[in-house]
């Protein structure tokens, strides 16, 4: 026979004899859900007359899987393709008297949907038929493979030769796996829980081959004090146990926060599979089922490791997402006010408020430019920074809100966003406080700067501008008589308009009222402080 490149004919074999016995389980696994469905349809509609045949025909489906379940082992498949043993010719005639049952009750009932008012059940029963006659077509196959055979030994059909070659390559497909190769970048912690010491002790042989550093714990409660006690990546849990059962071992797992992360293996027998689905629901990774297979073993726990590195891996990303998330809330903040970030982020486009009493201060530094010019950028700036990181900290503390800077010049606004009714007080305090902290810095320089700080109340409008680089901006009338005071002032003084001045006079002293000409706006009584009252 030819066969997929460099593949042996031993191995094409192999591989047809693989597609032969999915060929026969397909369609007994269709013939048994299709059993199932049916007679829970006949319970739900209380259908008592269909009821008897489908129970038969689901018997005849049982039996007929069982019979089929032994095909499934490559040696019994091999054997009923070469062999003329009378136990084999047995075995397929076997295989035909569950097959004849299940056609011969669906075709009664068939033809007496109509009469039980069960129509919609005639899809399922021809399916049923269906499946049972591809099925029959599967056995001949059988048959006629074990008469042909010449004594030359095992030949594949024509007919099938397509569906070798398939086979042959999904295997070439499939990189073979090196147990030394695995092992070597995929090793871990792993605790054995398992009551039978000598499954412990096979499973902690294996494993420690590989490479692995193996804890056991024989019982539930064993288990858990271990994992209290020492870090592990991995976890083979036994189902059955005497004094806390597998179940209850990986709940207590799951609902720990240092523990849930691990990566649990079941370890279970066949006949405890409902309960190992019960346990990949509440969050094991897998299961191995007794006994081990090697091969299948080191697979599902170099899987498990692998997908614990992963989540390890999720979890540094997360957390550097979450660093660098928080920087830029912290950046967002340092720039806007928090109200106003919270609008940004719950999807307000443009924001533009009127507030009808806030306080505006404006600061100069007296002669900067002229000291600029004698020092050296980096001493500019240094000093830039110690007066005005002074000035943020006062304004913070005060709750007044910083809106900006521009060259040596200092402005702020107390009552944006959120109203408050002291805003003029604290403003003034600020001013007084910026002050002392210019006086006090002058003592360590060799080029003595001065304040001179111009403050008005009165209604503003206060919003975001831009799209890139934006700032928390106001404007008005307010902004600009503010502004026109502190140019109008004197240095090292806080000037204020008639209506800030009536908001502070009783907690700071002022002097009499001064009649100065404002820009645009003619004369105005203005006051200067000169402190705070007793």
């Amino acid at each position: 026979m030819s066969s997929a490149p460099n593949t042996q004919p031993e191995q094409a074999q192999a591989m047809w004899l693989a597609n032969l016995r999915q060929n026969l389980i397909s369609p007994v696994s269709a013939v048994v859900g299709l059993c199932e469905f049916l007679e829970s349809e006949a319970e739900r509609l209380t259908l008592k007359e269909a009821a008897s045949d489908l129970n038969r025909i689901s018997q005849a489906a049982t039996e007929l899987s069982v019979f089929v379940d032994q095909l499934l082992h490559p040696r019994m498949a091999l054997k009923l393709t070469v062999s003329g043993d009378e136990g084999v010719k047995r075995l397929r005639h076997d295989l035909r008297t569950p097959m004849n049952a299940i056609k011969g009750y669906s075709e009664m009932l068939l033809e007496d949907l109509e009469d039980l008012n069960a129509g919609h059940l005639e899809l399922d029963l021809r399916g049923l038929l269906k499946h049972t006659d591809s099925l029959l077509q599967e056995i001949d196959v059988l048959a006629s493979l074990s008469d042909n055979q010449s004594g030359d030994g095992f030949k594949i059909p024509e007919a099938s030769q397509d569906a070798a070659e398939m086979f042959a390559n999904l295997a070439q497909s499939i990189r073979s796996i090196d147990p030394v190769a695995e092992t070597a970048s995929l090793t871990g912690t792993i605790l054995v829980v398992d009551d039978v010491e000598a499954n412990r002790t096979l499973l902690a042989r294996r494993l420690e081959r590989d490479g692995h550093q193996v804890w056991t714990a024989d019982g539930g409660y064993s288990a858990l004090e271990k994992l209290s006690q020492h870090a592990f990546d991995l976890v083979l849990l036994d189902l059955m146990m005497p004094d806390l059962n597998g179940y209850d071992v990986l709940k207590r797992l799951k609902e720990n926060d240092d523990w849930r992360d691990i990566p649990v293996i079941m370890i279970s027998a066949f006949d405890e599979i409902e309960s190992v689905a019960r346990c990949v629901e509440i969050g094991a990774e897998d299961y191995l089922p007794k006994p081990f297979n090697p091969i299948l073993l080191q697979a599902r726990i170099n899987a498990a490791l692998e997908k614990g590195q992963w989540r390890e891996r999720e979890r540094l990303y997360l957390f550097q997402m979450e660093a660098e998330k928080q920087k830029y809330k912290d950046l967002l903040h340092s720039i806007l006010p928090q109200k106003i970030v919270t609008r940004l982020n719950d999807g307000e486009a443009t924001i533009a408020d009127r507030h009808d009493d806030v306080t505006v201060l404006f600061s100069d530094m007296v002669g900067f430019t002229e000291m600029s010019a004698k020092l050296s950028p980096a001493q500019v700036v240094d000093y830039l920074n110690r007066v005005f990181s002074g000035f943020d900290k006062a304004a913070s503390e005060l709750g007044v809100e910083k809106i900006k800077t521009i060259g040596d010049a200092y402005m702020a606004a107390a009552g944006v966003p959120d109203h408050r009714n002291d805003h003029a007080e604290v403003m003034v305090e600020l001013a007084c406080r910026m002050l002392s902290q210019v006086e006090a810095l002058n003592h360590e320089l060799d080029y003595p700067m001065h304040l001179r700080i111009g403050v008005h109340s009165g209604p503003v409008v206060a919003g975001i501008i831009g799209s890139h680089r934006f700032l928390y901006d106001v404007w008005g009338d307010t902004v600009n008589f503010a502004s026109r005071l502190e140019t109008t002032g004197a240095p090292g003084r806080i000037q204020v308009s008639e209506e800030t001045a009536r908001r502070v006079t009783h907690c700071f002293d002022l002097t009499d009222p001064m009649d100065v000409r404002i820009k645009g706006k003619g004369q105005a009584k203005t006051y200067f402080i000169t402190g705070r009252k007793s």
